[in-house]
């Protein structure tokens, strides 16, 4: 386990605000009040309500991105490295984080058929193939994705096909590779066009909504997970399997009931986005305060799902998104607090080398037992054939250890050559027993017989041999090797023309850090290098420093008067959905107590059970499974007017 000082990384966060759209630009010429300083990676936020004295608020990220910024910058410059840690072994995550309608799924989706507008998601897919199309070809490689969103705080798996009336799926936790959800369907991608296809299917099953705000609301958080297995000769000789997990998430954005006009179903749906990301919220503030013994992962299905990224063994960029409209000054405000917040966070990611559940050993073993049983095969062949031909065919053992590529070549054909040669000599000897004027027709019909059977296996030998070859290459396909089955090889001026992007945004990344920790030097070592040369000039020079420590106090009096303001509506905020939930309760307490008989309630509670892997009480079967036909035979339902048994 690494120590939280040598292992420990901090979570990585970038804000990125959209320009204004056409209804915020139509209310008014007060135009935006964010502004971003690209250089220093600082957000500065306007207040459209206080005076034009009151100081604006500064926030420092690790980079920013205005509404002109486009989407291989933020890519290559924050995510990148990301999906690089990932194919090194690591558990990675991005997800996007903010109000809804301020651009969270343009910048991990985009515009697919557009280049120049494609998001994280589809450039992280084209970054892992082109890796692996030009990694050494003694690496092999195992590539699996799985989607899943979670819509009113359920885990629903947008592969299923019964996608819509399928039951929720459960959350477990392993020691080994912490909280994962049971049941999850996992796809196995061979190229880029494989995996848009899963994204394709599942975005085509997600929730969404129009509402005041934006015409697609995402109803749901989305989570697209890829595993990436990575096989490779060590210096021992064997074969060392590292696993790379990347988690890949799309967050539906806040809301408030005034502003979205959301209703009914729409309503029910904000009230369990608004829980999920304010337990996120808890979280990210007990993590960052570093005091808090407690976490609290379980206060939500999304938290339990990036325990690992929030404080665990994962690396993690948190995007950010804003919105510049004067209306949304308090939900950009929180965003940014959030954000600046995440910043303290610290992981311990380390690399997953040779894990117990690593799918791509049990591949490797798969087809090594599907090859020695065709080398088997192989073996046989040749001796029926030396039995069939009465002449020795002496070959060298080493031999059997040719080329993995021309196993399956080979014993086909020679499959085939031992066929052909059987089905000769049996229509001869058939041939000839006909011919035969001794044999009574009794024995010739016999041996006919004999001869037919003896058909029909050598028949059904070779059918068996194609069925296990089939299985051999299908096995052996899922398999992606480096340098090739994936795409060409791309020619040296493309990949010249990468590796000096990213020098470019490593460059610019540690520009802006460097100017990060000058302006703080030079705020520390100010005084120390101030010199005066008359008390005039001190007394100037003194005031001048009372009045930044005066305008520092109204910040900090105005953050305190911000947070307390933002408190006093969360607060109503969860009030207004405990008294709705409250309401509701009464409601089915109310059904209970008038249409439920005692003894039959009595009964559904002795039923209960509380899971504490899901934090949840559960109903145990009614009957064992073995009886539940001889129950319904024995029983006539209830109707609504007679509770007895008749």
């Amino acid at each position: 386990v690494m120590s939280k000082n040598k292992g420990s990384e901090s979570v990585k966060v970038v804000v990125r605000c959209r320009p204004l759209n056409r209804k915020e630009e139509s209310n008014g010429p007060a135009g935006g009040i964010v502004q971003m300083d690209l250089r220093l990676g600082q957000v500065i936020l306007r207040n459209p309500r206080a005076s034009a004295s009151e100081p604006q608020k500064t926030f420092t990220f690790d980079a920013v991105y205005d509404a002109s910024s486009k989407q291989r910058d933020l890519y290559d410059e924050s995510v990148r490295p990301l999906i690089d840690s990932a194919l090194a072994g690591f558990n990675g995550t991005i997800f996007a984080y903010g109000q809804t309608g301020t651009g969270k799924t343009y910048t991990m989706q985009g515009v697919w058929l557009d280049p120049e507008k494609r998001g994280v998601i589809p450039n992280a897919f084209d970054h892992i193939f082109t890796h692996i199309s030009r990694s050494q070809s003694d690496k092999q490689y195992l590539v699996r994705a799985s989607y899943l969103e979670i819509y009113r705080e359920e885990v629903r798996d947008l592969l299923d096909p019964n996608h819509g009336t399928a039951r929720a799926l459960e959350l477990r936790e392993s020691p080994d590779t912490g909280v994962y959800v049971r049941d999850l369907t996992s796809c196995v991608c061979k190229s880029i066009k494989e995996i848009e296809e899963v994204m394709n299917v599942g975005n085509q099953a997600r929730a969404v909504g129009a509402t005041d705000m934006n015409e697609h609301s995402s109803r749901s958080h989305a989570l697209f997970l890829i595993t990436v297995e990575c096989s490779q000769p060590g210096p021992d000789g064997r074969k060392h399997i590292r696993v790379g997990r990347l988690n890949l998430v799309d967050l539906a954005g806040s809301e408030r009931q005034a502003k979205t006009g959301v209703q009914g179903d729409r309503l029910k749906e904000a009230a369990k986005i608004n829980l999920s990301l304010s337990a996120l919220g808890n979280v990210i503030s007990a993590l960052a305060d570093g005091r808090s013994g407690h976490v609290p992962y379980r206060d939500s299905k999304l938290t339990r799902l990036l325990q690992d990224s929030l404080g665990g063994n994962a690396k993690t960029v948190m995007v950010a998104t804003l919105g510049p409209a004067p209306q949304h000054y308090e939900e950009t405000l929180t965003t940014l607090r959030y954000a600046n917040r995440a910043k303290n966070i610290q992981n311990q990611p380390r690399v997953n080398e040779d894990p117990k559940d690593a799918l791509l050993r049990e591949f490797q073993r798969e087809i090594a037992r599907l090859r020695a049983q065709l080398n088997h095969r192989k073996w046989r062949s040749k001796q029926k054939k030396e039995q069939v031909e009465g002449e020795g065919w002496e070959r060298d053992g080493d031999e059997e250890t040719e080329g993995e590529d021309e196993v399956e070549v080979e014993v086909e054909k020679e499959a085939q050559e031992y066929v052909k040669l059987e089905e000769q000599r049996l229509e001869r000897e058939k041939e000839a027993i006909r011919e035969d004027q001794f044999l009574l027709a009794e024995e010739k019909q016999r041996l006919l017989g004999e001869k037919e059977r003896m058909m029909g296996d050598l028949r059904k030998e070779q059918e068996a041999t194609e069925q296990l070859t089939a299985k051999y290459k299908a096995m052996e396909s899922k398999l992606l090797v480096g340098g090739k089955n994936i795409i060409d090889h791309t020619n040296e001026q493309q990949k010249m023309l990468e590796m000096k992007r990213q020098e470019i945004a490593e460059q610019s990344r540690s520009e802006r850090e460097m100017q990060q920790q000058m302006l703080v030097q030079d705020e520390e070592t100010l005084e120390l290098r101030e010199t005066f040369t008359s008390l005039q000039q001190e007394v100037e020079a003194k005031t001048k420093k009372l009045k930044k420590l005066y305008a520092k106090l109204q910040c900090i009096k105005a953050e305190i008067q911000d947070v307390n303001d933002e408190h006093v509506r969360s607060r109503q905020e969860l009030e207004q959905t405990q008294n709705e939930l409250t309401r509701e309760l009464k409601f089915k307490y109310l059904i209970i107590e008038n249409f439920i008989p005692p003894e039959e309630k009595n009964k559904i509670m002795n039923r209960l059970t509380f899971d504490p892997e899901e934090d949840q009480w559960k109903f145990q079967p009614l009957v064992p499974a073995e009886s539940h036909c001889v129950f319904f035979l024995c029983c006539r339902p209830r109707t609504s007017c007679f509770w007895s048994w008749t």
